[in-house]
Formats: C-alpha cells, sequence, structure tokens
C-alpha cells in the first residue's frame, strides 16, 4: 500500500543542526570540512597537529591556565567524566552533587559500580539547587556545573574551598564556551564537542589540573581500568594524551569541524562573545521568583534576542512563544541515600514537547525555585 506524503509548508528557521543537538555556527557550510586530514593516519604529523591546535585552541579561548593538562578522549563528555571518576576516585571520601538526571547519574555510578564505602548525595528538587553550604571539601566533590536537563547551574566559583583537601570533578559539557568558569577552583573539568559550539558527537575533552596530575601518579583505584581509560603509564602521566596523540582514532572530519568553531569563536571575540551570546536561562538568580529554570542547548538559542530572565523563551519557526511560568518548589537540600537521588524526568520533558506545540505551560507542571 502506498500513501502519498505532503511536502512540509513550514521549514525550520535554522536547518544546520548537528549530533548535539546544538546549531551549527552561524553561516556555517560544508565548506568548512574542505581542507580536513581525512584518508591519512590521525597520528601524521598533519592531522596531529590539528588535534594539537583543538588544544592549544581550547585554551586560549577558554582561559585554561598553562599548567593545567588538556586531552582529547574517547566516548564524548560522558567518558571523559568516566574516565576521570574511574581514575582518582577512592582515595578520599566522595560528595556528590544531583539535581537532574546526569548528576543522578554520576552518583549512580559511584554507588553501584565503583562501590566507594564514604559516599553521601546531596540532591535537591528537580529544578532546584542542593545545599551549597554543606559541601565538604575535605572530601573529593562530583558536580555539573549547568545542569543540561533541568537548565540549573551553580552561580558562581565562590561556594569553592581554594584550600580543598579534596579534589573537585566538574562535568562541565552545557557550561564550556557558555559561561565564565573558574578554573583555580576545579581540578578535573570535561564537556564535549557536539555541546554549546554545535560539533558532532564522539569526542570528549578532558582538563587537569596539577592536583590532579598528583593524585593520578600518587594513586592507583583498587580496581582495573578499561584501557581508554588509562592515563598513566608506569605511574606516571601519559603527557602523549595532552600532546595530540588520542587513546583511540578519532574522526579527523570532526576534528575539521570543531577547529572551524573555535576559529569562528576566536573571530568573533571569544569567550566574551560567546557569553554575550548565550542565554542566561540555565541559572536560578538569588531574587528571582516563579520563574523556570529551562533551557535548551546554548547554540541553539543564538537567534534569540531577548536576554532569558524575561519570562518568555521565543521558539523558532511556526511554534508558539511560550510563557515560563510557575511557582516555587520546595526546596530538598539534605545529605541523602541513593535512594532518594532518583527523580523522573520523563514527565517533564513530554510536558516540553506538548508545551511546544499546543501553547502555554500549566503552572503545576514546573517546578521554579530561588537558590
Amino acid at each position: 500500500m502506498t500513501q502519498n506524503l505532503n511536502k512540509p509548508g513550514t521549514r525550520p528557521a535554522n536547518p544546520l543542526f548537528s549530533s548535539g543537538p546544538c546549531a551549527k555556527r552561524p553561516g556555517w557550510s560544508l565548506d568548512a570540512l574542505t581542507d580536513a586530514s581525512i584518508g591519512r593516519s590521525h597520528r601524521a604529523k598533519g592531522p596531529k597537529a590539528k588535534l594539537q591546535r583543538v588544544i592549544e585552541d581550547s585554551r586560549s579561548i577558554l582561559g585554561i591556565p598553562e599548567d593545567y593538562r588538556i586531552g582529547i578522549v574517547p566516548a564524548s563528555d560522558t567518558g571523559a567524566f568516566e574516565m576521570a571518576m574511574w581514575s582518582v576516585l577512592g582515595a578520599r571520601p566522595v560528595d556528590i552533587l544531583a539535581w537532574e538526571s546526569f548528576g543522578q547519574g554520576w552518583a549512580s555510578d559511584v554507588v553501584k559500580q565503583l562501590k566507594l564505602d564514604d559516599v553521601r548525595v546531596l540532591d535537591a528538587d528537580y529544578g532546584a539547587l542542593p545545599d551549597l553550604a554543606a559541601v565538604d571539601f575535605a572530601r573529593d566533590v562530583i558536580f555539573t556545573w549547568n545542569g543540561t536537563t533541568s537548565g540549573v547551574r551553580v552561580p558562581d566559583g565562590d561556594w569553592i574551598s581554594g584550600d580543598r583537601a579534596g579534589l573537585t570533578l566538574c562535568d562541565a559539557t552545557s557550561a564550556a564556551f557558555a559561561m565564565d568558569l573558574p578554573w583555580d577552583k576545579l581540578d578535573i573539568v570535561t564537556w564535549s564537542w557536539q555541546k554549546v559550539l554545535g560539533g558532532e558527537g564522539q569526542h570528549g575533552m578532558l582538563v587537569l589540573s596539577p592536583r590532579a596530575v598528583e593524585r593520578l601518579e600518587s594513586y592507583a583505584p583498587a580496581w582495573p581500568l578499561p584501557k581508554i581509560f588509562r592515563l598513566t603509564k608506569g605511574g606516571k602521566l601519559n603527557e602523549d594524551i595532552f600532546k595530540g596523540s588520542t587513546i583511540n582514532t578519532p574522526s579527523m572530519l570532526c576534528v575539521e569541524d570543531h577547529l572551524d568553531a573555535l576559529d569562528w569563536s576566536r573571530d568573533i571575540g571569544g569567550l566574551d562573545a560567546l557569553i554575550a551570546r548565550t542565554p542566561t536561562s540555565a541559572l536560578l538568580m538569588p531574587g528571582f521568583r516563579g520563574r523556570a529554570g529551562r533551557r535548551f542547548w546554548p547554540m541553539t538559542l543564538h537567534f534569540v534576542r531577548r536576554p532569558a530572565c524575561v519570562s518568555r523563551l521565543s521558539i523558532p519557526g511556526s511554534w508558539h512563544s511560550t510563557p515560563m511560568t510557575g511557582r516555587p518548589a520546595r526546596r530538598r537540600s539534605r545529605p541523602c541515600s541513593i535512594a532518594r537521588v532518583s527523580h523522573s524526568t520523563s514527565g517533564l520533558i513530554e510536558t516540553r514537547r506538548r508545551a511546544c506545540a499546543s501553547g502555554p505551560v500549566r503552572r503545576s507542571n514546573w517546578r521554579t525555585s530561588r537558590h
């Protein structure tokens, strides 16, 4: 049985989406890939130089200190963060902050997979922050800077101790290139190319402070490490990983695409310009009430001109402009067990899908909070 399909009458306002899903940079075309080093080994001189340039350009644009190592690692941000946790955790007790699905996933991995003995999970309702004052920096601390699914981020780095004894492990995949990160407060930071800058999937970035390198070289975890997780060789940091020699085979098409995004970032003015183009809807600021902390991917909204603190999100194309309203939710910021971390997000996601198609969101479907 054949069925005739009508050609859509409405096209997307921006069709240049990649696997993030994030929008490509404004003006992107396939011409950005014409110089890709395809058909050659990634260990050849030219391709390796491009991998090294990704590292150097990322350092320059993000303002990462010179004594921090930066490496390109497998399996996107997830692989980078798992690599960090499996390599350094276990030397100290651990505090995990969880208020959305990725933070809850890290908590589950530490408790159920690594099975560490002394773990505290500081959770909060979906859309709110845990009590940051309750964090103990004598312990290793795991947190997501900007919650990809909830859209809520920590306000700044002031809550992080400057003389901490433990390491801070920060999942920054929806923050890097969109927000100003306090590198002196962060020991291990990860992100992926397919977020903020609209790159293609597969590749993760891993940043290590000197304190993180010291931990890697002085501590060996009790569990075996898969090859793609191994950051040391003979008890010393494998420096090749941080000089463009990747653990596995990268896609040089993806490398070329990311270099194009980095070049564009520099051309428009660097990190300050990127931050200025990014909606601030990912922050629940003190004094703001009744505003949902919802967001889409940062570069997906580079065509939105009004600030996100205005309680309306402009959706492109034929979709509605949906008022973002709600009421403050009860805070729950006490330390808890892993059993209290599992919040269902499917209902919120489905609500957002329905809202995009049918208009305003009912007040009862959204949780908001003030920090």
